[in-house]
């Protein structure tokens, strides 16, 4: 038997949230999408907000998940759904001979089936008996395939498997130094799922506030897209790469005060400590 601790009670339903966090991340990738039919890859940086309202939404299901007292579930929710994920973007990335514009909702539902035949796992024959786990793993994982593959755009400009399998180097087409050969994608897993396990665990807590602990998912997702910007230097043009970073180090920025604002709001106290070497003996 399972014990719900509730997190939060304020703020915005958790369906709501993912609603708004799905919108967001499709809407994201679909304009970048246009960029890679048009020609131009300037539009990468869309990637980024994609992966940002992905990991919004996974905020919120591991804070209602973890609300059953399972608070050091929190880094293996957030690698668990970036493995599945993982599956399910490189299946749906094989499907843009078909499409590119299906790319992303097949992502999502075969997302959400992985997701839903590991939850069943889990409740059933390893018998966690929570009562959300099912849907919450499945939401996870759909929260792993937009999350990657909004990182993946940033740094390749494209969704199609081509584009993370294979790149030109002095007019030759290789697959050992792609994002996918090279395993830049790992980089982007790991990055994805700790700014999806961090910000819950950062704030749990009494005095956890949504808003609060949102923040800190968006300034997570937004330094991570900052490394990314940075890798795609090597795989997109100039300019797209330069114009990725800028927004990433922007949002950064104002996320991250922000962030330091809501977290004054809502301590009890405010110490700024001096360092070590001024203690005195």
């Amino acid at each position: 038997m399972s014990v719900k601790v509730e997190a939060s009670h304020d703020g915005i339903p958790h369906d709501k949230v993912m609603i708004i966090g799905a919108v967001i991340s499709l809407v994201s990738l679909y304009i970048a999408i246009i960029g890679t039919v048009i020609g131009v890859d300037y539009l990468a940086f869309f990637g980024g907000f994609a992966a940002v309202g992905a990991l919004i939404w996974g905020n919120s299901t591991i804070k209602k998940l973890c609300s059953y007292g399972i608070g050091t579930g929190v880094p293996s929710a957030g690698m668990l759904a970036f493995g599945s994920g993982l599956i399910a973007l490189l299946f749906a990335s094989t499907l843009g001979g078909f499409s590119i514009w299906i790319i992303p909702v097949a992502a999502l539902v075969i997302a959400l089936i992985v997701g839903l035949f590991l939850g069943w796992i889990s409740n059933s024959v390893l018998n966690m008996k929570i009562p959300v786990m099912t849907r919450s793993i499945a939401e996870l994982a759909a929260v792993g395939a937009l999350a990657l593959m909004g990182f993946g755009v940033v740094a390749t400009g494209t969704v199609g498997f081509t584009g993370i399998a294979t790149i030109e180097i002095l007019g030759v087409t290789v697959y050992n130094a792609s994002y996918l050969g090279a395993g830049v994608i790992a980089v982007s897993f790991m990055l994805g799922a700790i700014a999806l396990q961090h910000p819950f665990n950062a704030c749990l807590g009494p005095g956890e506030k949504q808003d609060r602990t949102n923040m800190l998912a968006i300034e997570c997702g937004f330094l991570s897209m900052i490394i990314m910007a940075v890798i795609s230097f090597v795989f997109v043009s100039l300019a797209a790469a330069w114009i990725s970073l800028i927004v990433a180090l922007i949002g950064w920025a104002v996320s991250y005060v922000k962030y330091i604002a809501l977290s004054k709001r809502d301590a009890a106290a405010w110490l700024d400590a001096k360092p070590f070497s001024d203690a005195e003996e």
